[in-house]
């Protein structure tokens, strides 16, 4: 049930990059104030083979820390140590979401980091709520349509997976989030660390570094969630203006002008055919090949678009998709969004990302401009699902600053795709203002996250050694430009 304002899908980032992973040595850190004993394991992800390998371990911290002597979490900690002599400061890799965990997003993505982790111990700690972190997993009946559940079905959904969960989901927040990283930082006897964090994971490393200064050296953030967003209120206007994007640039290039001419059309026609109800599809499944039944309505559609659009290179398949949906075959478009749906539902901890989100964001809803969002192909449905989702959901612990501005000193790189569906470059400009020595670099035509995109590897490992944004020669960036569009099935116009 793919819900998430700001969850990239997994088969997103793996279309994008090899799996192969760095081999790494297994040594203990060479810090001898650890506290935190680690032991040899491997990290996996979907298709990754042999996996990883690095240093894991677990912290215990209280579930509540006003009350240290309760109830306690084991948090899931990864070390990839590094191989080189010259040892910059670690680099904790925080996953977005809200609910990814961090073991296995950096194992579907760790080519990205291979130059980083040449100076570099990369530490990962699966966020309290996700991975092998007590993951707060909520399940939904195989058989649900988004299309035919109304907003009380959703909302009696959403109860049965808080009532479902062995834990107080109050404390599972951002704002406690911090406090295990800090602690785990100590206890692997690191003085100051480095953040890398990919969409919600910027929320976590901002609110980090708001808490813990002293602690950092750099930041990196990646699909940049402004310290004072309100996530949700603006997915449909974000996701409309990506669309939009899509069709100049299909409208700029020849083939892609000549195959598909006039893709909002296509929409339009597409979303005419399934105003009176879902279809039944008889099609292939994506993942099995197996003949099966699937309903494909109006919800479906639009989150397929939605998906779709936050990388070029599935935007690329858009005018495609749509022209064959308005001249009768939903099942091109259909076949993505069981792709998406189904890589979400996997990686995702929905109840540790319904935790995040009905504490930190859901509260100010109010303030959305619904009049503005009924204009998009998302309408308003999306925030009114997430609004009843989060009906039954406590309020958790929110510190009173975590929407507040930063005014940070650490130097900070920002990444923003220019259509971004998710976290447009306008958040990626609102989050540079609280940095005194930062560098927002948007890339042209890409989308949310720019890990694996053109020299951005090699900017993350040049920026870490530099210790500066001011310094940083970022004219390799201007080469970047986005995937050819899809004209038929075999591929992208030449």
């Amino acid at each position: 049930m793919s819900l998430s304002p700001l969850a990239a899908p997994l088969v997103v980032v793996l279309s994008a990059l090899s799996l192969a992973g760095p081999s790494v040595a297994a040594g203990p850190s060479a810090n001898p104030a650890v506290a935190l004993h680690l032991a040899d394991c491997r990290l996996h992800a979907p298709g990754a083979g042999a996996g990883i390998a690095a240093r894991c371990g677990r912290w215990s911290v209280p579930e509540d820390y006003a009350v240290p002597a309760g109830r306690r979490l084991d948090l899931n900690v990864a070390v990839i140590p590094t191989l080189g002599t010259r040892r910059g400061e670690p680099v904790f890799v925080l996953a977005g979401g809200p609910g990814q965990a961090a073991t296995s997003f950096y194992a579907a993505v760790a080519p990205a980091f291979a130059l980083v982790a040449r100076t570099h111990d990369i530490v990962l700690v699966d966020q309290r709520g996700t991975g092998g972190s007590h993951r707060l997993a909520c399940h939904f009946p195989d058989d649900l349509t988004l299309s035919r559940t109304g907003l009380a079905e959703l909302e009696g959904l959403s109860r049965n997976c808080l009532e479902s969960l062995d834990a107080r989901p109050a404390h599972y927040t951002t704002s406690v989030a911090v406090r295990d990283l800090d602690a785990v930082r100590q206890a692997l006897g690191y003085a100051r660390i480095s953040l890398y964090g990919a969409s919600y994971g910027t929320r976590v490393a901002q609110h980090y570094l708001r808490r813990f200064p002293d602690a950092v050296a750099a930041v990196i953030l990646d699909g940049i969630v402004a310290p004072t967003t309100t996530v949700g209120p603006g997915m449909a206007l974000d996701a409309e203006r990506a669309l939009e994007l899509a069709y100049a640039r299909c409208a700029a290039a020849a083939a892609c002008h000549a195959a598909f001419p006039d893709p909002a059309a296509d929409l339009a026609a597409s979303e005419q055919r399934l105003a009176h109800g879902p279809l039944v599809l008889e099609m292939a499944d994506p993942a099995t090949g197996a003949n099966r039944r699937v309903e494909f309505g109006a919800r479906e559609l639009a989150g397929s678009l939605r998906l779709l659009t936050y990388t070029a290179r599935t935007s690329a398949l858009i005018p495609l998709l749509l022209h064959a949906a308005a001249a009768g075959d939903f099942r091109p478009i259909a076949a993505q969004f069981l792709i998406f749906d189904r890589a979400l539902d996997d990686e995702i901890a929905y109840g540790m990302h319904n935790a995040v989100l009905c504490s930190e964001d859901a509260p100010d809803f109010g303030r959305a401009d619904r009049a503005a969002l009924a204009k998009t192909f998302l309408g308003t449905v999306e925030l009114d699902s997430l609004a009843a989702m989060c009906r039954p959901w406590p309020v958790g612990e929110r510190d009173a600053d975590l929407k507040a501005a930063l005014n940070a000193r650490v130097p900070a790189l920002l990444l923003s795709g220019e259509a971004d569906p998710v976290t447009p470059p306008a958040e990626g400009e609102l989050a540079a203002r609280g940095f005194q020595d930062v560098r927002h670099l948007v890339l042209a035509g890409q989308g949310h996250g720019q890990l694996g995109t053109g020299c951005v590897p090699e900017l993350m490992a040049t920026f870490l050694s530099l210790h500066s944004a001011h310094a940083l020669d970022t004219s390799c960036v201007e080469r970047v430009r986005p995937t050819p569009f899809f004209v038929d099935y075999a591929g992208p116009a030449p």
